[in-house]
């Protein structure tokens, strides 16, 4: 359950939080509820902010106005900055380019996901020279199960013309250690990868706590 700005200590509270620590230390739904400013009647900021980054995620980080002002608690004015910030955001501070030398250097682009309390299956694209192409949420699941098919994860990367990808998801359980399940999808998609020409780097799993890689354990 979200909790309320109200409800939570002074020195928790997004914007506290922000000045003290950096936006860094700050969650997703967090530095939505700071551009939102506040809620409306019967709305919590953060219950709202929360709906925003669910949103963000089904869309790929690419909603449309007609689909943030479908969401409760989300008029015009609201809509219009979350999208102007999105777009911002793209044009300026983009991890495309940014050049992978192991494939641990690709966490830092995906651990704002470590606080879901959902499994996200996310697929970074990778260039001949290991450059980021793109980083994309392949799936989203329930906890502890995410449901994932290698026409899914490779759709996007045959496209990009990608060499290379890295996989990653989340353990919202925190316990890092890859289940049956995780082993099985990763040979899977490493078979995959090799007939289709583009080559499975790495499979991570991490959480707010660490990672565990397949590469590093000897299991790719």
């Amino acid at each position: 359950m979200t909790k309320r700005i109200a409800d939570l200590p002074k020195h928790d509270r997004p914007r506290e939080k922000m000045q003290s620590k950096g936006a860094i230390a700050l969650s997703d739904e967090e530095l939505v509820a700071i551009l939102l400013g506040f809620g409306t009647k019967g709305h919590d900021v953060m219950s709202v902010a929360k709906r925003i980054v669910r949103l963000v995620d089904d869309h790929h980080g690419r909603p449309d106005l007609a689909d943030l002002q479908r969401l409760e608690g989300v008029g015009p004015a609201k809509a219009t900055l979350i999208a102007a910030a999105l777009e911002f955001a793209r044009r300026r501070i983009r991890p495309e380019g940014v050049k992978i030398k192991t494939p641990l250097d690709v966490l830092p682009e995906v651990r704002h996901y470590a606080d879901r309390k959902q499994e996200h299956f996310l697929c970074i694209s990778l260039n001949g020279a290991h450059e980021i192409i793109a980083t994309r949420v392949v799936s989203i699941g329930l906890v502890n199960k995410t449901q994932v098919h290698p026409r899914e994860v490779f759709a996007d990367p045959i496209t990009d013309r990608a060499s290379a990808v890295v996989l990653a998801h989340n353990h919202p359980s925190s316990d890092l250690t890859p289940s049956k399940e995780d082993i099985l999808l990763t040979r899977q998609l490493k078979e995959a990868g090799e007939t289709l020409g583009i080559t499975v780097l790495d499979h991570i799993i991490f959480s707010q706590k660490g990672h565990y890689s397949f590469l590093e354990n000897g299991c790719l």
